[in-house]
C-alpha cells in the first residue's frame, strides 16, 4: 500500500504511532487544569521543572518535555521575578541639605530645579548603575553618568554634565535622595560652587 501511495513505510508507521498517541483522552485534559492550576497558585513563577515534579507526584509521569507542552496547550507562561539591589543608604553620619523642595515637583521655569537619582541594571556582567540628574520643568535628562561602581564620582559626573549643559544661574535646587553619594563633600563642593 505504501508503494502505491509513494510513502516510506516508516513515515506511514509514525503517522500511525502519533494519531495513537493523540491528546484526545481525559487524562491530557486533567493535566492541562493540574498545569493551569499550579500556575495560579504558583502566580506563575513554576517553570518545567517544578510543575513536572507536582505531575509526577499526583501520578501522571511525564517527562519535562511533555510539560513544557502542557503548558503551551495550557497558555501558562512564567514570570520571572526581577533582581532587585537596593541603591539607597541613608543611614549614614554625613551632613545632609534640607529638603528644600516639600514634595512639590511644579517648578515655572527651566533650571529652577534638578532632582537626582541612582538606577541600576542588571547585565550579563553584574550590575551597571545609572545617575542621572533630570529638570523638573522639562522632565529631561539633563546629566548622567553610567558606572559598575555606585561611588560619589558616579552623581559627580551626572551634575557635571548637566551643570555644563544647562549653565545655570545661582538659586538652583538640587534635590536628591539622602543616599550617602548624594551627601559627600566631592558632590556637596560641587553644587555649592
Amino acid at each position: 500500500m505504501c508503494q502505491i501511495l509513494g510513502v516510506k513505510s516508516n513515515n506511514y508507521y509514525s503517522f500511525q504511532k502519533r494519531k495513537n498517541n493523540a491528546p484526545d483522552d481525559s487524562a491530557h485534559q486533567e493535566m492541562i487544569d493540574i498545569v493551569k492550576d499550579i500556575a495560579k497558585f504558583s502566580d506563575n513563577t513554576y517553570g518545567a521543572r517544578r510543575i513536572q515534579k507536582v505531575l509526577n507526584a499526583l501520578s501522571f509521569p511525564v517527562s519535562r518535555r511533555k510539560t513544557a507542552k502542557l503548558m503551551k496547550e495550557a497558555d501558562v507562561w512564567v514570570r520571572y521575578k526581577k533582581k532587585y539591589k537596593v541603591t539607597t543608604n541613608s543611614d549614614h553620619n554625613k551632613p545632609v541639605y534640607q529638603n528644600e523642595l516639600k514634595q512639590n515637583f511644579h517648578v515655572d521655569e527651566p533650571n529652577q530645579a534638578w532632582v537626582g537619582d541612582i538606577s541600576y541594571v542588571w547585565t550579563s556582567e553584574g550590575w551597571l548603575y545609572l545617575a542621572v540628574v533630570i529638570d523638573l520643568y522639562s522632565r529631561k535628562v539633563v546629566g548622567w553618568s553610567m558606572g559598575s561602581r555606585m561611588k560619589a564620582d558616579l552623581v559627580c559626573d551626572a551634575l557635571t554634565m548637566a551643570i555644563w549643559q544647562r549653565q545655570p544661574k545661582a538659586g538652583l535646587i538640587v534635590h536628591s535622595d539622602q543616599g550617602v553619594q548624594y551627601a559627600s563633600h566631592k558632590y556637596r563642593k560641587l553644587i555649592k560652587s
